[in-house]
């Protein structure tokens, strides 16, 4: 089935031409959710009404949409270097965004290789990992130890980690050699926001995991600071620092996967400084432009950069991986223009001082008999619904009803989940807080 919409008063035919990810096509087909334009805090749709964005896009747009300097140096890059190969080749702006970048993570994290997409980032970092055990001579290390509800990516070695089963369902492993932990939810957690103070035995799993398959084969242990895409899981009190402490002890890499934490989301620039565990490699994307322009990064240690590079001869490519489009001209222009809003807007310290606000109004939805759970930190939280017995059809139902009152979210399964840009203000997190109640009084 498709549909007519009017998009800037051009007719155009809705069919199955394009195969949307992450959507029921037949259901969007007979019935389309169209984005016209987007300015600051808003998108507006075909008809030109405005839709509070509650999910910053896709966590990816936390300093507001439609911001001029990002564009503009987008257009000035273009017309000076549209493209340049970074096989043996580079340019100087993809060194300055890694110097930003390295200045905002924590110390040690020191090195930065450039990729496109959040996902590419997860498989790079996987194969860091392996390529780092062999430069050590621990060629016995393959295994990662992913979790369970967990989300880093669709791409084959992401799949693999992933803990999502809709997301593996179809597919298998995909790659072998990845066991799971159990994910960081008890029922003693609900509706405790911010970090949940019960729970922190969890981190044994990966003990148990090492006593399992020996830590002689396990490469590295992957997790997400906050499991986002799943339905905002926040870690409880000493989770990670047990993570940090058995990795270390067993000679395993700790990887953050900051696609969705990183830039802000937590109140600092990785999830990494604000909760104090410092890992061996982080993955960021998503926010790193703003969205305006694909691009991701993998930040490597000291000590895994050169364990890696000094292994090999002079003249000798050290890791034999990369894309077309790493380090990008106009991706990495994209991305210090969006460095440079953030700092000079002190947009994460904003969103640091906006979170108290943003999670107590949250909290006043607690006493709707359709919400299970509000979990959240930072400016991060989710609402999960009580299900009717057929997972993720409110979830899909909030989420479509949400839209047509006017506010944009994401939902993954029966779980809203709120990433607010961080230039919203009280009033905006009190709209988007009364939006809520009135489509949550009348789900079905």
């Amino acid at each position: 089935m498709s549909a007519v919409q009017s998009i800037n008063n051009t007719s155009v035919l809705l069919g199955a031409q394009q195969w949307l990810p992450f959507t029921p096509n037949r259901d969007f087909l007979a019935d389309p959710k169209l984005f016209a334009s987007a300015s600051r805090q808003y998108y507006y749709d075909t008809h030109g009404r405005s839709i509070l964005d509650a999910s910053s896009g896709l966590f990816t747009t936390p300093a507001g949409h439609g911001r001029k300097e990002i564009a503009e140096a987008v257009y000035t890059q273009l017309l000076q270097l549209d493209f340049c190969p970074s096989f043996t080749r580079a340019h100087a702006g993809s060194f300055a965004l890694a110097e930003r970048l390295t200045g905002m993570l924590p110390e040690s994290l020191n090195h930065v290789f450039f990729v496109s997409s959040g996902s590419e980032a997860v498989d790079t970092a996987m194969k860091v990992c392996i390529a780092y055990q062999r430069a050590r001579k621990e060629h016995s290390r393959t295994l990662f130890v992913s979790r369970e509800r967990a989300y880093h990516g669709v791409n084959l070695g992401g799949t693999a980690l992933s803990g999502i089963v809709n997301n593996r369902r179809t597919f298998g492993s995909m790659v072998s050699g990845v066991v799971h932990m159990r994910h960081t939810w008890l029922p003693e957690q609900r509706m405790q926001l911010g970090q949940p103070t019960v729970g922190v035995e969890l981190a044994d799993d990966l003990l148990r995991l090492i006593e399992l398959h020996g830590a002689e084969n396990i490469a590295a242990c992957v997790v997400e600071p906050i499991a986002g895409s799943t339905g905002v899981l926040v870690p409880p009190v000493g989770y990670l620092e047990r993570l940090r402490e058995l990795c270390t002890k067993h000679g395993i890499l700790l990887v953050f996967d900051e696609v969705i934490t990183g830039f802000g989301r937590t109140g600092e620039a990785f999830a990494a400084q604000s909760f104090g565990v410092v890992p061996d490699i982080v993955t960021m994307a998503k926010a790193l432009t703003n969205g305006a322009i694909p691009m991701a990064a993998v930040a490597v240690s000291d000590t895994v950069y050169r364990t890696i590079v000094e292994s090999a001869p002079d003249g000798v490519i050290e890791f034999f991986h990369g894309y077309t489009w790493s380090g990008h001209p106009v991706a990495c222009a994209a991305a210090l223009a969006t460095q440079n809003i953030y700092a000079n807007e002190d947009l994460f310290a904003r969103g640091r001082e906006l979170s108290p606000y943003f999670l107590e109004q949250l909290r006043t939805l607690n006493d709707l008999p359709v919400v299970f759970d509000i979990r959240g930190y930072g400016l991060l939280a989710g609402i999960e619904v009580r299900s009717d017995g057929n997972p993720g059809r409110r979830g899909n139902l909030l989420q479509k009803r949400l839209f047509e009152k006017g506010l944009h979210l994401k939902a993954t399964g029966d779980t809203a989940i709120l990433a607010p840009p961080m230039i919203f203000t009280h009033e905006d997190v009190e709209r988007m807080v009364a939006l809520l109640r009135s489509v949550l009084c009348a789900l079905d």
